[in-house]
């Protein structure tokens, strides 16, 4: 919780709200002028700026229930969902993609696990959980927003992919003479 006292609440949620609000008009500027043709990464960018944007403190009469944690869980399940549609619908992805669709995941369990912690279970005393919550979470919105911007690989997510992909199934890498 270092670092809610630190920024406090607000002041992390407004600086990655403007984090996507940025790397959506950053897309829109590289697609305008040309620079990348797909609408992949400017309408993922859209996505996740709209699901951050609806999901701030500010906006709470949009809750589903009472829960905090809950609400983010909800609102990253129906962002990882529209994601998912986005990419039926184009059927291209970016690099970006992954991140977005792997970070929304596990921020959805850390929010579950917290809404677990604190709401059914009423724990009140901190424990390792809520400083692991609470680093991952922004850590991995900022990697989000990262790779929204660049568009690249950053932290070899894809080669992972592909190296676990070729150990699974070596015979499907092999050429047939």
């Amino acid at each position: 919780m270092f670092l809610q006292e630190l920024f406090g609440l607000f002041s992390l949620s407004a600086f990655f709200m403007w984090g996507f609000l940025m790397a959506f008009f950053f897309n829109v500027f590289v697609y305008s002028i040309g620079l990348k043709k797909g609408t992949t990464l400017l309408l993922s960018s859209f996505v996740m700026m709209c699901s951050y944007t609806l999901s701030d403190y500010f906006f709470t009469w949009l809750s589903f229930k009472n829960s905090f944690y809950l609400n983010f869980a909800l609102y990253d399940i129906a962002t990882i969902t529209a994601l998912l549609c986005l990419y039926k619908i184009v059927k291209k992805t970016t690099p970006s993609f992954l991140y977005l669709i792997l970070g929304l995941s596990i921020n959805t369990i850390f929010f579950l696990l917290m809404h677990i912690d604190l709401i059914i279970y009423e724990n009140k005393e901190q424990w390792w959980l809520w400083d692991a919550y609470i680093y991952s979470v922004n850590l991995i919105d900022f990697i989000m927003i990262v790779a929204l911007i660049v568009d690249r690989d950053i932290l070899g997510l894809h080669k992972l992919r592909n190296t676990i992909r070729t150990l699974l199934n070596p015979t499907a890498n092999l050429k047939v003479p």
